[in-house]
């Protein structure tokens, strides 16, 4: 190459990195940070740096391409999701063993039993609502990838232990199969949560239960669940796949959810006396997503189910086991313990150690010490203790159900 060639070579990278720096600047106009984002604590640089790197070309560039090539060549996205066939996606939490996974099975078993027996206390009933993983119920759209051995039995195991310990938890995945096998979809094909009809079937069996087993006091309540437009749903899994803006053709296609909205009937016996007469609160709900996110309207479904309002204590994002420590903190459980208390536990969070937040670690294991004591097996002489299923022979997914 010659001078003349070296010279215009440099001069039209320096010349692209300069445009694409300057096309990039166009993202500061109306850009703000945080108040307490100032160039003295250094703060505010690294807000600028953060935005800037976000906004870069050649990054968006890059990433979309390297994801494109890991789609298309190698079937696979970012760590997080696990591809299946006909665009259907799974997380990737259902599949990997975790790392201490036994010691996490018997500590969140602990503390479940530790919850159990604080509830107890303030004479509240604790109902299980066990989410069964979305792969226990979609297997046919997996391709190669089949679920590490912990996974094969952990939604039996789970029952098992609770029935152990006289937790009432009614089962979720038989009636969610069998209205797949009616013609329901009851998990979302690019989303880790399940649909609205999936979460209607998971609350009138856990109304069911509750009404033969802790029937509510009070006086029932009418509500009526109206269907919202249908929209173009972008699933939570899809963001494992990086692939827009420039190669947003390759994704897997969103798919149609129908929103629906809960509302109380109101009869002309209704007065000022409501169920909350006396500062009665019937029934509380602790979970994740599945019950935070009014995308799928769990909390208006087990509304109508109950026919009793519901006190909503889940929070999105956290796993099972943050919402009920800051449950057992809160005022609402202090000073307004409610008759029933529904816990929405995903089986996929049982084997991996859950954040516990801000709340006391010693606090927590007191809860697991309190479990802990007299579980099956573990203090009385010749009895063989508890194992997961999953450590007795099982070793596929499909023959845990």
């Amino acid at each position: 190459m010659t001078r003349s060639l070296r010279v215009l070579y440099i001069s039209l990278f320096m010349a692209l990195l300069l445009a694409l720096g300057a096309w990039s600047l166009r993202s500061f106009f109306g850009f703000n940070t945080n108040a307490d984002a100032t160039v003295l604590n250094g703060r505010w640089a690294k807000a600028v740096e953060t935005h800037y790197d976000d906004a870069f070309p050649i990054k968006r560039l890059g990433t979309n391409l390297w994801a494109a090539l890991d789609y298309k060549l190698f079937n696979e996205g970012r760590t997080g999701v696990v591809l299946g066939r006909d665009y259907w996606l799974y997380s990737d939490e259902e599949f990997n063993p975790t790392v201490n996974e036994d010691q996490n099975l018997q500590g969140n078993y602990a503390l479940v039993e530790g919850v159990r027996q604080k509830l107890k206390a303030r004479g509240i009933q604790l109902v299980m609502a066990i989410v069964p993983a979305k792969v226990r119920l979609y297997p046919e759209h997996l391709g190669e990838v089949r679920p590490a051995s912990i996974h094969a039995g952990l939604y039996q195991d789970f029952h098992t232990r609770v029935a152990a310990e006289n937790i009432i938890a009614p089962d979720l995945l038989g009636p969610l199969q069998q209205a797949k096998l009616h013609g329901q979809q009851v998990f979302l094909r690019t989303d880790s949560h399940w649909t609205p009809d999936g979460a209607e079937v998971a609350a009138r069996q856990l109304a069911n239960t509750i009404a033969a087993k802790t029937p509510l006091s009070g006086k029932p309540q009418r509500f009526v669940t109206e269907a919202e437009n249908t929209s173009p749903h972008k699933g939570d899994l899809r963001l494992f796949l990086p692939l827009d803006p420039l190669f947003e053709n390759l994704m897997p296609p969103k798919e149609p959810l129908q929103k629906r909205v809960t509302h109380t009937v109101q009869t002309k016996t209704d007065g000022d006396n409501t169920l909350f007469a006396n500062n009665e609160i019937p029934v509380t709900l602790v979970g994740t997503s599945y019950s935070a996110n009014p995308n799928w309207n769990f909390v208006g479904a087990l509304k109508q189910a109950l026919g009793s309002d519901v006190i909503n204590h889940s929070k999105d994002g956290h796993g099972p086991i943050l919402p009920m420590l800051n449950y057992l903190e809160s005022d609402d459980f202090k000073n307004s313990p409610p008759q029933v208390l529904i816990w929405e536990f995903p089986e996929r969070y049982l084997p991996v150690n859950n954040e516990i937040g801000d709340a006391d670690p010693k606090w927590v294991a007191q809860l697991k010490q309190a479990g802990t004591r007299d579980q099956p097996g573990e203090s009385q002489p010749g009895v063989v203790r508890w194992q997961p299923e999953s450590r007795r022979g099982e070793t596929s997914c499909a023959g845990a159900r």
